[in-house]
């Protein structure tokens, strides 16, 4: 045991660093196969090797990390297995921008060095984040670390891709795909994020041909026109009936260009007309094979114009945008230009608008995969918690299109093809090739894209265990228990990894998903740089310690999108924690040599109050260990709150005090005993939200074992609840506040004696339990208290309460100076008025109502009821007082 003395304020500077290193340096965190032992196992979603901390690493390492330490103590052989993802275009970028200090770029370097210095840059700093997991208190498996490029996940994703390609699962094809012009790399539908942009409808003549007429077309990019191979038309809009057939002349460009029917075009936007490019927009690439018309491209991959776009070749899509209204202007070609606000696809990484671009790419044939993840759900194989999440799981995987695997850049799984340029074969293999499978040639080359990075994440669940070889590991821990993450990536990673682990592994990769929410600021709005209300979780733990935010996160995880997130609710987290500290070093003080195994609580007699605070803690643990079963963290944080605060210590530590400090030895023994077993009980079921300070005090007190996080999660007993005491403690808590409130509305010394009668009103059974709970009426230093059933008479002056039970009155002969309370309570009353007629006018006020935050408004609100009923009781007693005088 560590030395008992603690000091006045708890100081999470003075533990955190010094516990992490306890349990790593005594493998607390290490998980072995044992087979007489049942399995807990979590994979970490793997952050981005270029990352580090923020408050959603935060949320979701917390509340990973509170299970996992949750089952350990409940006796699971416990793998949280850690590891990053090489993150290929995030990492590319990062060391792209390095290198270019230098004044060079990737091609200079060429790629076999260009990947040696980012191998060089993940070395030095690619670990950055996994410390800051340790500063948080994550207990993972580290021995077990793994990252997305190892030579064993490697080895796993190629096997992978050549099963897929051999099943004809993976194919290679043009199409319009997203393309990243800053990034020069495609993009799955997942990685494009659609933001509303205030932008412009341009309408423009298309003259007909041979004729003195025109469609006008409006468009969001005339710059695209250049690329334009037809006009449609809807053939159920008798407006353009007389055009069927005909013939358009492109503008600036002076081509000829059919006018086609098709039931794609909308007929109530801009004109009805819609200009067809096939190469730069992907419906527009459906219609034209419909049509059997060709495509031309006029973007380089930088999007800026090529040959095809004639004298603006060169241009960004900008500069040719401006160029071409200039010139359509001039020819009197424009109609008009509306203000027209649109969704634009930006590119995840960097942010910069995509283009839909026709490119030769690679793609995974999803919907024999997605079927049996669809059943696996269905079935409950798998279970969503919230359960909400199941039907937009479902309503995404029954329109799942084909995924664009294939990325066109260097740092990360190349794809494993071959092409012999001999016999134009491809061939894939999970080996080096070096000739040709189908002709023997040694003229092969292989594929230069690589895989997009969340190929390699849905392998995750089974290649980190060591698949594809039958590893013990993955015997034992695969299927995982469960997997935590974030409703932003369930299409981009977990949909994914169902379909993987079904198809490779026969079985789920998981056996539950909980949805976490993502982390707002205090109004509930998306954190970002640009608003300014990034809250850094580093600073935070610098500031109130690991335990506060980690306790704060999880109390705040309900079934929401965003949780609302500030630093006064940290700030009360680390008071409660300060709180946790306090009352702790008051018990561990009074406990001298005192030792638990010495005494059995049933030896001892035992009063009210022990009764009480024995059944409350085991319907605690009841309550606590249901709640983190079914991942109600916030429910579960929020009992334990309750329970320390306002039953632990406000009532039963303060009544333990008597004991404490009285002659009675074997009273004496019998209170530190039950306060030893609250206290273990409660520091074992907040341990899972606050490792650090539980495993402080646990240290401290007398227990057995090496740490708190190895010892057992408390099991309640039923032989403990109680619920005649706690009905009695109810009303002696109910009778204490009544008694504390009426001397605080005389203006009594709340430390002064007073007597109280006490009528109760209700049944004999009430009249029982207020008997028996009279002694505890020293906590609001009661005098003489008489108890009357259904007949007492009020004493003429004397201030009254009431419960449901019963009255009390209060006697006031001797206690106050009428005249100076009334003078008092006009003074008061006078403050209240003013202060009510303030809110009233704020309340009032149109401009306060409809532009004020709705959480200020409230507030305000709450403030008038509060003064409202202040002002009746001030009000209520003055007329009392004018009565009795």
């Amino acid at each position: 045991m560590t030395e008992p003395t603690m000091d006045k304020v708890y100081n999470p500077k003075s533990v955190e660093d010094k516990w992490y290193k306890f349990w790593e340096e005594n493998n607390l965190f290490r998980a072995k196969v044992r087979k007489d032992k049942k399995p807990f196992s979590i994979v970490i979603p793997p952050p981005n090797v270029t990352g580090s901390l923020h408050i959603g690493h935060a949320l979701v390492n917390t509340l990973q990390d509170v299970i996992v330490r949750f089952k350990r103590m409940q006796g699971y052989e416990t793998l949280w297995l850690p590891g990053t993802d090489h993150a290929g275009i995030a990492t590319q970028n990062v060391v792209e921008r390095e290198i270019a200090k230098e004044g060079l770029t990737r091609h200079d370097l060429g790629r076999e060095e260009f990947i040696k210095r980012v191998w060089e840059w993940k070395e030095k700093y690619g670990n950055n984040i996994i410390n800051q997991l340790k500063k948080l208190g994550a207990s993972c498996d580290w021995s077990r670390e793994r990252f997305t490029l190892d030579e064993k996940l490697s080895r796993a994703v190629r096997e992978v891709f050549v099963t897929l390609y051999n099943e004809g699962l993976i194919y290679k094809d043009d199409y319009i795909i997203n393309w990243c012009p800053r990034c020069q790399t495609a993009l799955s539908d997942l990685e494009v994020e659609h933001k509303e942009v205030h932008g412009k409808l341009y309408y423009i003549k298309y003259p007909v041909k041979g004729e003195d007429d025109y469609l006008v077309i409006a468009t969001t990019r005339p710059e695209t026109m250049l690329g334009d191979v037809a006009v449609a038309i809807n053939p159920n809009d008798e407006r353009y009936k007389k055009y069927k057939g005909k013939t358009v002349i492109l503008p600036i460009v002076e081509r000829e260009i059919p006018i086609i029917e098709d039931e794609y075009v909308d007929m109530e936007f801009g004109t009805g007309a819609l200009k067809i490019t096939p190469y730069h927009d992907p419906n527009d690439y459906e219609v034209a094979k419909r049509h059997n018309l060709p495509g031309i491209n006029i973007f380089n991959i930088d999007a800026t114009i090529n040959e095809n776009g004639g004298k603006y070749k060169g241009l960004t899509r900008e500069e040719a945008r401006e160029k071409i209204v200039e010139e359509l202007k001039e020819k009197g070609l424009l109609v008009k230009i509306e203000d027209h606000v649109h969704s634009v696809g930006h590119c995840y990484r960097c942010h910069t608008a995509i283009e839909p671009y026709l490119s030769s790419q690679w793609f995974v044939k999803i919907k024999p995969l997605a079927e049996p993840a669809i059943e696996a759900v269905r079935d409950e194989r798998i279970t969503f918690t919230p359960k909400r999440w199941e039907k937009i799981y479902f309503n995404w995987m029954e329109n799942i299109r084909d995924w664009c695997i294939s990325r066109q850049i260097w740092w990360g799984h190349r794809i494993p093809v071959w092409y012999c340029n001999d016999c134009g074969k491809y061939s894939a293999s999970v080996e080096d090739l070096h000739v040709c499978p189908k002709c023997g040639s040694s003229n092969i080359s292989q594929e230069e894209d690589v895989l997009d990075t969340w190929f390699s994440s849905a392998l995750w669940p089974f290649s980190t265990l060591g698949w594809p070889e039958e590893t013990e590991d993955l015997k034992y821990f695969y299927p995982t228990s469960l997997l935590v993450t974030g409703f932003d990536i369930i299409f981009f990673w977990v949909a994914r990894m169902i379909m993987m682990g079904l198809k490779f592994m026969g079985d789920v990769p998981f056996r539950k998903v909980f949805v976490n929410p993502l982390v707002g600021d205090e109004e509930g709005k998306k954190m970002s740089k640009t608003k300014g209300n990034v809250v850094d979780p580093l600073v935070i733990i610098e500031k109130y310690g690991a335990d506060a935010l980690r306790y704060t996160l999880a109390s705040l995880t309900t079934d929401v999108n965003y949780i609302k997130l500030s630093e006064t609710k940290i700030e009360a987290a680390r008071n409660f924690a300060n709180k946790i500290w306090n009352a702790s070093r008051f018990i561990i003080t009074n406990l001298g040599e005192f030792s638990p195994d010495e005494y059995n609580i049933e030896e001892f007699n035992l009063t009210l109050s022990d009764r009480w605070i024995l059944s409350r803690t085991n319907r605690v643990i009841k309550e606590v260990t249901e709640g983190l079963e079914k991942f109600n963290y916030s429910e579960a944080a929020s009992t334990l709150y309750d329970f320390f605060w306002r039953e632990f210590c406000d009532w039963y530590i303060e009544i333990s005090k008597v004991d404490l400090y009285g002659d009675n030895d074997r009273a004496k023994q019998k209170t530190k005993k039950i306060l030893h077993y609250v206290l273990e009980t409660f520091l074992k079921l907040i341990h899972p939200y606050m490792p650090f300070i539980t495993e402080e005090i646990w240290q401290r007190l007398p227990h057995k074992g090496r740490s708190i996080m190895v010892s057992d999660w408390p099991i309640y007993d039923e032989k403990f609840f109680d619920k005649r005491a706690e009905n009695a403690m109810n009303k002696v808590q109910e009778l204490v506040r009544i008694v504390r409130n009426l001397k605080a509305e005389m203006n009594i010394p709340i430390n002064k004696r007073t007597d109280i009668i006490i009528n109760v009103v209700s049944d004999e059974e009430a009249l029982s339990l207020i008997k028996e709970s009279l002694s505890y009426l020293e906590l609001a230093k009661v005098g003489d208290a008489k108890i009357t059933y259904k007949n007492a008479e009020r004493p003429k002056l004397s201030s009254i309460g009431v419960t449901k039970d019963a009255e009390i009155y209060m006697p006031l002969e001797g206690l106050i100076d009428i005249e100076r309370e009334r003078e008092r309570l006009k003074k008061d009353l006078v403050k209240v008025e003013k202060e009510l007629e303030r809110t009233s006018k704020k309340l009032n006020n149109p401009n306060f109502v409809n532009r004020a935050k709705p959480e200020i408004v409230e507030k305000e609100r709450g403030i008038y009821r509060e003064l409202n009923d202040k002002k009746k009781r001030i009000t209520e007693i003055l007329r009392f007082l004018e009565a009795e005088g």
